[in-house]
C-alpha cells in the first residue's frame, strides 16, 4: 500500500491506497496537479489516468477515494452528493474505490471549485 498527499488550497490531507490496479495506475502517474470542480460534498478533477471499471461501487463511504471511469476523474467523497438518498455517499455513477483519507476528510469542505489540487507521494 502507498500514501499520497493531497493538498488543495490550505487543505491538506493524508490517504493510504489499495492494492488494486486503478490505485497501482494513478501512483504511477504521480504528481498529479489539478484544478478542483466540487458536487455536494465530492471533489473531482480530470486526471491523464485511464483505467477500465474495477469492482464500482454506486455508494461510497465518507473519506473514500473514487477513480470515475467515464471522465478519468479522481474523486475525494467527504459527505453527501446531489445524488445521494438520506445520508449515504452517492458519486453520479459507479466509481473505483482505491483508497482512503485518513482523519477526519470533512476538512475539505473548505475547498471550493477552481481550488488548485496537488496529490503527490507521501513515502
Amino acid at each position: 500500500m502507498h500514501t499520497i498527499k493531497i493538498t488543495a488550497g490550505k487543505v491538506a490531507a493524508t490517504a493510504v491506497l489499495d492494492g488494486s490496479r486503478t490505485a497501482d495506475a494513478i501512483w504511477r502517474a504521480l504528481p498529479l496537479e489539478a484544478r478542483a470542480s466540487t458536487w455536494g460534498d465530492e471533489i473531482y478533477f480530470a486526471i491523464p489516468v485511464y483505467c477500465e471499471p474495477e469492482a464500482p461501487r454506486e455508494v461510497v463511504e465518507l473519506g473514500d477515494l473514487g477513480y470515475w471511469p467515464p471522465g478519468s476523474a479522481f474523486c475525494i467523497f467527504f459527505g453527501p452528493t446531489p445524488a445521494s438518498r438520506g445520508d449515504e455517499i452517492r458519486p453520479a455513477s459507479p466509481v473505483n474505490v482505491f483508497g482512503r483519507i485518513q482523519g477526519d476528510p470533512r476538512a475539505l469542505k473548505a475547498v471550493r471549485s477552481g481550488t488548485a489540487v496537488r496529490v503527490e507521494r507521501a513515502e
